[in-house]
């Protein structure tokens, strides 16, 4: 009798909503985590699959000295110019999707119960990943709270984190796509924990 194939969860939150701390909390509970976001980050990281073309496309300018791509520069770039955006993403999905593909492979043949997919823009892709998951996971808070995280831990200005939020799905859209919610308005580490282990035990976690 062949097993039973693993859960896919779609893990997903507005930037500041708390999505990697739930992430964290099922790759302690014993899910294989699967972070489009870290991998994306990797892939323009010094040495990272996509600089070259990222060199050839936007010019050695876009590249910093420690040969990883400039995020603040590019963020500028994109914010200012949507094709920019467009031509960053070809560069930068198809990787980040065999690179995913190639995380998942390993996950399954080491026997993992539950695969989540922690995806930033999961609801900005369209069926692409919500095709590809069993439940979409919404993790959710009011928009001044993530305000308020992201200018604590990364120094921005509210103008620079409102024009980041603008560029994302608004919470409407998020929540429209939920399967489940979590929640993570008022609570503290622990609160918020017990509410993920509850959601997570329905999972085979």
């Amino acid at each position: 009798m062949n097993p039973s194939p693993p859960w896919r969860i779609g893990l997903t939150g507005g930037i500041g909503s708390g999505k990697s701390t739930v992430a964290g909390m099922l790759a302690r509970l014993g899910a294989a985590v699967i972070d489009a976001d870290a991998i994306s980050r990797s892939v323009t990281a010094s040495g990272g699959r996509a600089i070259p073309a990222i060199a050839e496309r936007f010019g050695p300018g876009m590249i910093g000295a420690d040969g990883a791509m400039d995020r603040q520069a590019m963020r500028e770039r994109v914010f200012s110019d949507p094709a920019a955006r467009q031509q960053l993403e070809a560069i930068i999905h198809p990787l980040v999707g065999t690179i995913t593909r190639e995380q998942t492979e390993a996950a399954i043949a080491q026997g993992a119960r539950c695969l989540v997919f922690d995806v930033p823009l999961l609801v900005e892709s369209g069926k692409r990943w919500r095709s590809q998951v069993d439940r979409v996971w919404v993790v959710d808070c009011e928009p001044a709270t993530q305000r308020e995280r992201v200018m604590a831990r990364s120094g921005l200005s509210a103008d620079e984190v409102d024009r980041i939020i603008a560029q994302q799905a608004t919470r409407v859209q998020r929540l429209a796509c939920a399967d489940l919610v979590v929640f993570n308005q008022g609570l503290n580490l622990p609160q918020l924990e017990h509410q993920v282990t509850e959601m997570a035990h329905h999972f085979g976690l």
